[in-house]
């Protein structure tokens, strides 16, 4: 879809996001250089938040190459999304809620009404598009800019099969926290994670940040919370 055709979310209701933090500066400087992003460390840091805006910034700006926001996720640890009810789409639709609630974050909207039809709009609009890593295969992203959110639920097989998902005039962002991840770890299959973050450190294309709970962004009970289980994780090392 052409960014030339009249959409109903524009670039001038975004609103306006300042990085908080060494580490946020970090990646807007990187972005800001044209650096593919890999966001590794702690929750609560705002990496998935940041990655959409700057996201939106670019597809919905007629002067980007970019038509639309890829989010790339997988839907269950197994990988097998057919233990649960429902048909594929309203699978799908329970993975999306989060980002539901970061958009309302990143757009001003005249209604609480226009902010709960506001992801359903850029769908249909074109600027956003939701991927399993299970429906990936024989996909190519071209004009996009690719965010892969809870990368680190993911083999190294997946996040190779991602990497080779990336077109023409387009970007790829990851964001992961090793320390939520679901795999299990007596098969190897975290392994790959930081086997992948290795390879990225060795490209010019990629900036790799590490955040940590000093980057923690979020306030009282959850911040308290978030800091205490890394403290216990780290006496458990």
């Amino acid at each position: 879809m052409s960014k030339h055709r009249k959409m109903q979310i524009q670039l001038n209701q975004l609103l306006t996001i300042n990085p908080i933090g060494e580490n946020q500066q970090k990646v807007f400087d990187a972005w800001a250089k044209e650096k593919n992003l890999f966001l590794t460390g702690s929750a609560g840091t705002g990496k998935t938040f940041i990655l959409l805006h700057l996201a939106f910034k670019a597809v919905l700006d007629k002067g980007e190459p970019y038509d639309k926001v890829i989010l790339v996720r997988s839907l269950l640890p197994s990988r097998d999304i057919g233990f649960l009810p429902g048909t594929l789409q309203e699978k799908s639709d329970l993975y999306q809620d989060p980002y539901r609630i970061l958009t309302k974050y990143l757009f001003e909207q005249p209604s609480e009404q226009a902010h709960e039809q506001l992801y359903g709009k850029l769908i249909g609009q074109g600027s956003l598009e939701f991927y399993s890593t299970s429906f990936l295969r024989g996909q190519t992203f071209d004009r996009s800019i690719i965010i892969v959110d809870e990368a680190s639920n993911l083999t190294f097989q997946e996040l190779d099969t991602i990497m080779t998902r990336v077109g023409q005039d387009s970007k790829i962002m990851f964001a992961g926290d090793m320390a939520q991840s679901d795999l299990r770890k007596n098969n190897g299959d975290q392994d790959g994670y930081h086997n992948f973050q290795m390879i990225l450190e060795e490209m010019d294309e990629f900036e790799v940040i590490e955040f940590s709970i000093g980057d923690i962004i979020r306030s009282g009970l959850v911040r308290s919370y978030l800091i205490a289980k890394s403290n216990m994780r780290l006496k458990e090392v």
